[in-house]
């Protein structure tokens, strides 16, 4: 195979606030972090044990502009994007390094703001520019009415 693949998919809670920098030229970049679970039973001890991953999710323009909207801390949220090693000099002069998932698609999972009504908060995945896909917006939602059994 001679082509590489850099694609993460994560179903997580929101940790924070989505945090949103807007730039001169009227771009912006949101950032949250993200935790996801892990839950299993301990064989010896029969005990349930949790474990928690921290992901640091960036957002980019009108996704930013959406996430900081309609997201709050504790919302759950599926993203999808690409990740990417960042390195930059601390304020003591050491070499700090972190992994990001810079997100091309999401779907807001959360249904907590109920007084708000659907057409206020929406449910959708969101194409970003430099996506190679370029699809418009595509509902994320299954109708109710449909004849599934489950």
């Amino acid at each position: 195979m001679s082509g590489t693949v850099n694609k993460v998919m994560l179903i997580g809670h929101l940790g924070d606030e989505v945090k949103v920098h807007y730039f001169e030229g009227g771009g912006c970049v949101g950032r949250f972090p993200l935790a996801t679970n892990e839950t299993y039973t301990n064989k010896q001890t029969g005990e349930k044990v949790t474990n928690t991953d921290w992901h640091n999710i960036v957002v980019r323009n009108k996704a930013a502009e959406i996430c900081e909207k309609y997201l709050s801390k504790g919302d759950k949220v599926y993203v999808e994007g690409r990740l990417k090693n960042r390195q930059w000099q601390g304020e003591d002069g050491n070499t700090r390094y972190t992994t990001e998932v810079h997100v091309q698609d999401f779907t807001f999972l959360s249904n907590k703001n109920e007084g708000l009504g659907q057409s206020s908060r929406p449910n959708v995945q969101m194409q970003e520019p430099a996506s190679p896909q370029g699809n418009d917006v595509t509902p994320s939602v299954m109708e109710d009415d449909d004849d599934l059994p489950f």
